[in-house]
């Protein structure tokens, strides 16, 4: 048996035993990255695995959405994926908000039941976004962060990315969020480079030119 399928096989595993125990996620999250590895999932165009993540980012992501299959998307869920956040690594961590991505993806989000989910999830987020991982802040900005982060906080994601380096196809919706302000920031920080002698991120031109509108 090669590593990949190796890899699959413990994570169906994992899967299935969430769904029975949930309390067993916690040693899941904790195993991951040395069952299925730490690999890129888009090795040509993310070597890194930065922005489009790893797969042991994925098999977390799968393993938050069982979690949220088994005990709902209400406070309990919230609560766990809360501690699994706070007590993990910075892998762990990924994958929490990996896998509010993919709950968000899947439209688990959506209704009343979710509100202390989607609150858990806001002060993940910003916690990540506090961070100077680039690894955090790029996840940080995905599906979830793209729904549910208020406009002043997802601008400044979108700058510290640039800040970072890392290529704003990180970013989850940027077209459809991307306004006059922050184009006018984008232009700010693009004209502090200039004046220090620095070169200026290419991926700044993808937030000029922008609808003249301004979000709240």
């Amino acid at each position: 048996m090669n590593a990949d399928q190796a890899g699959s096989d413990w994570l169906t595993t994992a899967l299935a035993e969430v769904t029975r125990d949930p309390d067993s996620i916690t040693r899941a999250f904790a195993f991951a990255a040395r069952r299925v590895g730490r690999a890129p999932r888009q090795p040509d165009a993310d070597p890194s695995g930065v922005v489009h993540g790893t797969v042991d980012d994925a098999a977390r992501a799968a393993l938050v959405v069982a979690l949220a299959d088994a005990v709902g998307t209400g406070p309990d869920c919230a609560d766990r994926l809360a501690s699994l956040y706070r007590q993990g690594d910075a892998a762990e961590r990924r994958g929490v908000l990996r896998g509010l991505d993919a709950l968000t993806q899947r439209g688990s989000l959506g209704d009343g039941d979710a509100a202390a989910l989607v609150a858990a999830g806001l002060d993940l987020a910003a916690d990540a976004l506090r961070t100077n991982d680039p690894s955090l802040v790029a996840a940080a900005v995905g599906p979830f962060g793209a729904r549910y982060l208020d406009q002043h906080t997802w601008r400044h994601a979108v700058l510290k990315l640039v800040f970072q380096g890392v290529s704003l196809d990180a970013v989850s919706d940027l077209d459809a969020r991307a306004d006059a302000e922050l184009d006018r920031m984008a232009r700010d920080f693009a004209a502090e480079r200039r004046a220090a002698g620095r070169e200026v991120p290419t991926d700044l031109d993808r937030l000029t030119a922008r609808p003249s509108t301004t979000r709240e």
